[in-house]
């Protein structure tokens, strides 16, 4: 069974540091592309940052030099560090794993940036 679990939401002040945290399991998570997604109310679900099986990686304009994603294979995990936090960073996060035809989407995890 395929399980993406997030973790790492918080409240945080703006200006704030966030690490989140993806692991992933059932998946042979090396080949796959990682990826984060965010979901604000009343917003559509929007890339914030990817990075493929060669660890290219690739961020939305609104958080470039701001967030990093990275991976970690031998722990199956990947992680959004999130620096500078705006208050329009205010969302749940989502874990999604991509290899055409198969993507796996986590629960999410709550981040608030409010002062």
């Amino acid at each position: 069974q395929v399980q993406l679990v997030e973790s790492g939401g918080d409240l945080v002040q703006p200006g704030g540091s966030l690490r989140l945290s993806c692991a992933a399991s059932g998946i042979f998570f090396r080949i796959y592309t990682m990826e984060w997604y965010r979901q604000a109310p009343g917003n559509q679900r929007e890339l914030v940052a990817g990075i493929s099986s060669t660890s290219s990686t690739n961020y939305a304009d609104s958080v470039k030099g701001r967030f990093t994603i990275a991976r970690d294979n031998a722990k199956n995990t990947v992680y959004l560090q999130m620096n500078s936090l705006k208050p329009e960073d205010t969302a749940v996060y989502y874990c999604h794993a991509q290899m055409a035809p198969w993507d796996y989407w986590g629960q999410g995890t709550q981040v608030t940036v409010s002062s």
